[in-house]
């Protein structure tokens, strides 16, 4: 399969004071269309910057970052932005929805900034929520919603524009363990059954193991990447 991510001598430096901090020192990484990696490490590893870099949110001191096949390391302000809403679905440890705002209308951000008529927006909100078994929520506020169910809100939002790929950043984080797995489960069938390439940052083992791959980082380096041990037990059981 293709590449969707591919990032080749990947270097960012960042200026702390009268000093230059490496957080990340030349890390290539292939992620192919349809795979779900787990990107694990300590803090201050380079996961986080990692992340950003292949979210579109930041720019690399040096090497590149292919995106579907589109060089994009050197796009910046209003070009980077472009790539990232068609490209990237985020999903935050935080949720990040509008409290005053229902369910759907959560998911149809991203179509509201891309100009998407009202009509298409609703139907394709609808459509997400359905797809992470919220359908019958659709005009619940956040308030009236447990944590799993607005981590799936903010899913189905990341799903809504079809993106090339899905960056999870600690999406458990807030769960308890119960609502942890079924967030799990769900990207385990979005992968599955969809063929959605995701990518979860995480710090727990247990979270990482229910992908297919687990990179890790040390120190600006990618020192790990290697198959989980467990994704054929996680599958087995889901």
């Amino acid at each position: 399969m293709s590449a969707v991510i591919d990032t080749r001598k990947l270097r960012k430096v960042y200026r702390v004071g009268a000093e230059d901090v490496v957080a990340l020192d030349g890390v290539s990484v292939r992620v192919r269309s349809g795979e779900s990696v787990a990107v694990m490490g300590p803090s201050g590893s380079g996961k986080s910057t990692f992340m950003n870099l292949i979210g579109c949110l930041d720019q690399p001191t040096s090497g590149a970052y292919f995106l579907e096949g589109q060089d994009v390391s050197h796009l910046h302000g209003d070009k980077l932005a472009e790539v990232r809403s068609r490209k990237i679905g985020f999903v935050f440890q935080g949720f990040n929805l509008l409290s005053r705002s229902s369910a759907a209308e959560n998911v149809e951000l991203p179509l509201t900034y891309s100009g998407v008529p009202h009509e298409e927006r609703r139907e394709r909100a609808a459509s997400a929520l359905k797809a992470v078994g919220l359908g019958h929520r659709m005009n619940h506020l956040p308030s009236e919603l447990s944590g799993g169910q607005q981590q799936r809100v903010a899913i189905a939002r990341a799903l809504v524009n079809d993106p090339a790929v899905i960056l999870a950043d600690e999406p458990t984080g807030n769960l308890d363990s119960h609502s942890s797995e079924e967030i799990m489960r769900l990207f385990l069938r979005l992968n599955d059954e969809r063929g959605m390439t995701i990518v979860i940052v995480t710090h727990e083992h247990d979270i990482a193991n229910w992908t297919a791959r687990i990179v890790t980082f040390l120190d600006g380096h990618v020192v790990d990447d290697r198959p989980s041990a467990q994704v054929a037990a996680a599958r087995g059981s889901a």
